[in-house]
């Protein structure tokens, strides 16, 4: 029984002392890293939703031409990002985004890939141009 009782103080200490969750802040660069993710996403639904004024309200005025200057008709797309590095330097975010998509344009589908690099400006963040495989530039004729 006394074993049975030194068992059952030890194991609930030991609960009582795993049990505590230490809460950490989120840093600043993370909180940067997760609106520049969002924003990203805001940006590729509205341009599948051809929704030119959410492009223009979170781009700025280059960002929007880069964006809204290189597009071509399409019936519908499929367009996924997937983000892979963020770049932080002073109010400048590069945000690398590899992506995959899908256009569909009258019968014909267009299916291409490439690597992003969106710039990230201002707070909130906005942005600024999109380098190397622009995907809103396609589908190419």
């Amino acid at each position: 029984m006394k074993r049975f009782l030194i068992a059952a103080i030890i194991t609930a200490l030991f609960i009582a002392a795993c049990g505590k969750k230490e809460v950490k802040k989120v840093s600043e660069d993370s909180r940067v890293a997760t609106e520049a993710f969002a924003l990203a996403e805001t940006i590729r639904a509205a341009y599948a939703n051809r929704d030119m004024s959410a492009i223009e309200k979170n781009s700025t005025r280059e960002g929007a031409r880069a964006i809204i200057g290189g597009m071509k008709a399409f019936d519908s797309v499929n367009l996924t990002f997937n983000p892979a590095w963020v770049e932080i330097d002073g109010d400048t975010v590069n945000l690398n985004v590899s992506w995959k998509g899908i256009w569909k344009i009258g019968g014909k589908t267009i299916e291409e890939r490439g690597m992003a690099v969106f710039v990230l400006k201002g707070s909130p963040l906005k942005t600024d141009n999109v380098l190397r495989a622009n995907p809103f530039r396609y589908p190419q004729d």
